[in-house]
């Protein structure tokens, strides 16, 4: 089945097929002559600046160009509305910001044949630069929470005043929705069903130690933050939300403000974080505590995952318990507050 672009080695080409045939085979629910499909296919690979590469396979592009040639295959069908799942996500930096300024410059000049664009993104910076409504998803269930208008003129600029504010503006409403959820969650089961981020002790590590030094200095803004360290939404949310419940940072208004137990863990060392991290995952973390509580009460101090996991599924989905439990798990590991035997599927109290 078709995913996101960046699960796909060729961005969702037919590998044994040219450029000229990859864009034709867009046309062949429509039963054109194969004149007239070649034609259009043509005519489509020119307008997205590919003329020339018509014979090409997809092995013999750059990963732009064969994104460029998934455009084509896109508007050569003339759609009413073109969907677009993370575009550019699996480019690099600059071909990304290039193949996004063409794009735009074939939608302001009307070259598209297509009446508007829907595109899914995490990268905030991208959907103000390139949309003029954004609107923000929840999750479980999925619904819009929030719709933000753009109205700001082609072409615009990431360093205008007005475009900061946007994009400041659309932070400070996911920031407000996460902690809104992370307040809720923790009433759930006496908060051992609060989901738990994706985030690693490595990643929180390191995003505390960048804040605690110039120029952050304990506080920055989270657009601020993933411009300078090159992350999306996706990437810098988990971290910040781990830290949040930790206790070790606040999410607040669109910023990361550290405490001060989260500037301590930045300039301790290694045994000294463990020891604090610990000690914050039994106050923050209900779930950690409690593994590490019944341990304590079983014979032998080992206890089944599947235990765990159970009772975690009578609050959360199966996806959303795994997700939680191995997250759970692998702090707790770091921690020391237990060991995991993968093979067993077991926990156990660690060895005095």
């Amino acid at each position: 089945m078709p995913g996101p672009a960046k699960a796909l080695p060729w961005f969702a080409l037919f590998p044994w097929l040219t450029v000229q045939e990859n864009v034709e085979a867009g046309l062949d629910a429509l039963w054109l002559p194969q004149g007239e499909a070649q034609r259009r296919a043509h005519s489509a690979i020119d307008l997205i600046g590919l003329d020339g590469f018509q014979s090409a396979y997809p092995r013999e592009l750059s990963g732009g160009m064969r994104q460029r040639v998934g455009f084509a295959r896109a508007i050569v069908t003339t759609p009413v509305v073109l969907l677009m799942d993370e575009p550019f996500s699996s480019l690099d930096v600059l071909t990304a910001e290039t193949l996004r300024t063409d794009f735009l410059d074939l939608w302001t000049t009307h070259q598209l044949p297509t009446k508007s664009v829907l595109i899914v993104t995490h990268n905030v910076e991208e959907a103000v630069l390139m949309c003029d409504r954004v609107m923000l998803l929840s999750s479980n269930p999925g619904r819009i929470a929030a719709e933000i208008p753009i109205a700001l003129s082609h072409p615009r600029s990431r360093v205008d005043e007005e475009f900061r504010s946007i994009v400041d503006e659309i932070y400070s409403a996911l920031t407000a929705r996460t902690v809104e959820s992370i307040g809720a969650m923790s009433q759930v089961h006496g908060g051992l069903a609060q989901p738990l981020p994706p985030a690693s002790v490595s990643r929180m590590s390191g995003l505390l130690e960048t804040m605690a030094a110039a120029p952050y200095d304990g506080q920055a803004d989270l657009a601020a933050l993933a411009r300078s360290l090159t992350l999306e939404v996706d990437d810098l949310f988990p971290i910040a939300e781990g830290l949040h419940i930790l206790e070790f940072a606040e999410l607040k208004d669109g910023s990361l403000k550290l405490t001060a137990a989260g500037r301590a863990f930045a300039h301790s060392d290694t045994e000294e974080r463990k020891q604090l991290f610990r000690e914050h995952l039994l106050r923050f973390v209900p779930l950690t505590a409690h593994i590490r509580r019944v341990l304590g009460e079983r014979e032998g101090d080992r206890a089944p995952q599947l235990r765990f996991r159970v009772e975690l599924e009578d609050h959360l989905s199966r996806r959303n318990a795994e997700m939680t439990l191995r997250i759970a798990t692998a702090w707790g590991r770091y921690a020391e507050l237990f060991t995991y035997n993968d093979k067993a599927r077991t926990f156990s109290a660690p060895v005095a």
